[in-house]
């Protein structure tokens, strides 16, 4: 009970009560140690606007339970006061009218205030800044200068220890180019060497590498935080080379590895002697969660990877006891701030407070600003094309479809002269309000991957529901660890009935043309789409293709969009009216 009632999970929640935009960043000082973590924000060096999910559904054990909340029954979770600041950060309702109020969010200058602002109030050297991971994709300035526009803004942020995913989609000698001129620690526990190319190691000079446990980073690193030892584990995104090109990394495994886990947790606990440690992920909560359950011995797990903005960890009991899980949303739009009290070698007590970051309450950082304006000025003409105007509010977060998603797929159709066409269901990508002018900023926001290639192909219905199937078990597989932590591929000129519940294979049904005709499983259809994971493709940048099709539209209202019909979610929280 006394976990809980920190962690804002019992009723009289601090979230409740603050419903002036001054008191979110009145943080009293408790402990001796201040963990701050950020994670997902995708590049995002300016403010940008972000609608959080109307649809992030729970299935078995799940269901109910956060992250797997939305709208009213987030915020009756957690105790947050309807139509106040924290309601708007948290969830997507009234989003339109309350963006407009409150402004946007994130932005590495105001992120910089801010934590400025915290280190200065706990004092020197009584806090760690910690990155989860998929910090160098996300923007055409990262894509434009292979993420080292985000490496120098974290140094100048002061990040101390980060972990990857969507790093590992630049080639392995740039990963390890921007690692050596990153400040901090980069950690990974789960990311290996294979067999063949351990024997003549390409980066066998690189200070990360350990030939003796196989690992091609540091596991773990120590630090001492107000004269407390804490350890940091780095947990990698497990699937990156399914779920991402392994042409880009060949040499490198990754993998939960929750045993190799334990036995490092062991290790540390015993030749290290730290007073706290903690676990610094990029699994998804889901997993995390699972991982907590499994693996004793850690205090609090740090996640990322699900952009999910969770108001208070969950207390996930195991064998040595309980352990902590937060996850800290995404695109820079939060800063998680997790003050410790530990004394005796242990954890005793903690204040959590998940910080939205409101770039009209928070001032900017001069130094900071001025990095992000030279890093962008190169680009900057580019990057402020006027494309198009949009009618509605674009935006792509939720487990099935997105405004801005609809956009991309019916510019695949459209221009590619195709039946159906398929999009990934990517978590990242800014919000565009209505009224406001899409830029070819706000499009490489949306479309910016290493590997942007569009492609135009017949399919036979058999094989569209296949992917349709793999990708809905990726999402709803009942055992987390099958789960890859995206959404549902998105889908243009294409209707059909998803039953979450179900099992593999038997999700997806009554799949017709925009027209109503059914599929023909035997029967083939011209299919475009873009991103492809296994090899190349040989058609345009995505990007190239959506600014031509926004260029030719000029204003930008979808006129159907793509999403299923469900079956079996009558009552389910993660979902609007659940």
């Amino acid at each position: 009970m006394g976990l809980a009632g920190a962690a804002g999970m019992l009723p009289g929640s601090a979230l409740s009560t603050m419903k002036r935009p001054g008191d979110l960043y009145e943080i009293p000082k408790f402990g001796n140690v201040c963990l701050m973590h950020m994670t997902d924000c995708h590049a995002q060096l300016n403010p940008i606007y972000f609608r959080e999910p109307s649809v992030n559904l729970g299935v078995g054990g799940a269901l109910g339970r956060a992250p797997h909340l939305v709208g009213d029954s987030l915020l009756k979770q957690f105790n947050i006061q309807p139509d106040s600041v924290y309601a708007h950060a948290f969830s997507y309702l009234n989003f339109d009218q309350a963006a407009q109020q409150y402004g946007r969010v994130g932005g590495f200058a105001h992120l910089a205030s801010l934590v400025k602002r915290l280190r200065a109030e706990r004092g020197d050297g009584n806090s760690l800044l910690m990155d989860g991971g998929d910090t160098w994709q996300g923007s055409g300035t990262a894509y434009w200068t292979r993420g080292k526009d985000m490496v120098g803004a974290c140094n100048l942020l002061g990040v101390d220890v980060m972990t990857g995913h969507w790093e590992f989609t630049y080639l392995d000698k740039e990963i390890i180019e921007n690692i050596g001129e990153f400040n901090g620690d980069f950690v990974a526990q789960n990311v290996g060497i294979n067999d063949a190319a351990l024997f003549d190691y390409k980066f066998a000079d690189f200070e990360g590498f350990n030939e003796d446990d196989g690992l091609a980073f540091k596991p773990y690193t120590i630090k001492e935080i107000g004269g407390v030892r804490v350890a940091v584990v780095g947990q990698a995104f497990p699937y990156t080379p399914i779920a991402n090109p392994q042409r880009f990394i060949p040499d490198w495994t990754f993998g939960i590895q929750d045993e190799r886990m334990q036995k490092i947790v062991d290790r540390i606990r015993e030749s290290e002697a730290p007073d706290l440690l903690v676990v610094l992920s990029h699994n998804g909560m889901d997993v995390d969660l699972k991982m907590a359950s499994r693996v004793s011995g850690i205090d609090v797990i740090f996640g990322g990877h699900t952009h999910d903005g969770v108001p208070a960890p969950s207390v996930v009991k195991n064998s040595g006891g309980e352990t902590l899980v937060t996850n800290a949303g995404s695109n820079g739009k939060f800063l998680a701030v997790m003050d410790l009290d530990v004394r005796g070698g242990k954890l005793q007590d903690f204040r959590y407070r998940l910080v939205p970051v409101f770039s009209n309450i928070l001032a900017a950082d001069a130094d900071m600003q001025a990095y992000i304006d030279q890093v962008r000025a190169p680009y900057k003409a580019q990057l402020e094309e006027k494309l198009a105007v949009a009618e509605e509010t674009l935006y792509r977060r939720g487990n099935f479809n997105g405004t801005f998603d609809q956009v991309i797929c019916d510019a695949l159709r459209l221009v590619n002269d195709a039946q159906i066409s398929l999009s990934p269901g990517f978590r990242w990508g800014t919000t565009v309000l209505p009224g406001q002018t899409i830029t070819m900023d706000n499009l490489m926001d949306q479309t910016c991957i290493t590997y942007p290639e569009t492609y135009r192909r017949e399919m036979k219905g058999s094989e569209i529901k296949a992917i349709l199937e793999d990708v809905s078990d990726n999402l709803f597989n009942p055992d987390p660890y099958f789960q890859q932590g995206g959404d549902m591929v998105r889908v243009g000129g294409l209707d059909y009935v998803c039953e979450p519940g179900q099992s593999f294979g038997k999700r997806i049904s009554a799949m017709t043309l925009d027209d109503g005709t059914p599929i023909d499983a035997d029967k083939s259809y011209m299919v475009a789409g873009w991103a492809t994971v296994g090899s190349k493709s040989s058609g345009r940048p995505i990007w190239d293709l959506v600014a031509d099709y926004l260029r030719d539209r000029k204003l930008i209202k979808i006129d159907k969009l793509n999403t299923p019909k469900l079956v079996g979610v009558e009552g389910n929280p993660g979902i609007a009216g659940g």
